[in-house]
């Protein structure tokens, strides 16, 4: 069932169109990308490294069931960019199909001095085919970047 869901997500319109405006709307102010959100049969997946220097950043990723959003097998598709400005860093769209009961978690963190913890984690789950904000999880932190 879960790889008819992704067939369909995969035909389900233009993810050139649909990256392209996410690279629009999908990021605050600060660079960091904003929380995912559901267009069609997709899941929209901003994220984001914002770094000064090679020990300090600040960076927001996406984790579907545990794993990374790039390293997911649920992953159609992934766009990275380099940061705008004089930084450095990148932002990334990233899309997955709507399957429900997926576990999405949004990871913010920061690296000082070369120590990299997470600061915030929301989590939602897909159920009836939304972006339903549940309880906390635990997840690891381990090999945050790509």
């Amino acid at each position: 069932m879960q790889n008819e869901v992704r067939r369909r997500a995969i035909q389900s319109g233009d993810h050139d169109a649909i990256i392209k405006q996410a690279f629009e709307i999908g990021f605050e102010r600060s660079g960091l990308g904003v929380m995912p959100w559901i267009e069609g049969q997709l899941i929209i997946c901003p994220g984001s490294l914002i770094s000064r220097n090679s020990t300090n950043h600040r960076c927001r990723f996406v984790s579907v069931n545990e794993e990374w959003v790039w390293q997911s097998g649920h992953l159609i598709t992934e766009t990275k960019r380099p940061s705008p400005g004089t930084g450095k860093g990148f932002r990334a769209i990233a899309l997955i199909p709507v399957i429900e009961g997926l576990e999405i978690d949004i990871v913010s963190g920061k690296m000082q001095s070369g120590q990299h913890r997470a600061e915030k984690v929301i989590s939602f789950e897909i159920l009836e085919g939304e972006l339903s904000e549940v309880s906390q999880r635990v997840i690891p932190i381990d090999g945050m970047h790509h």
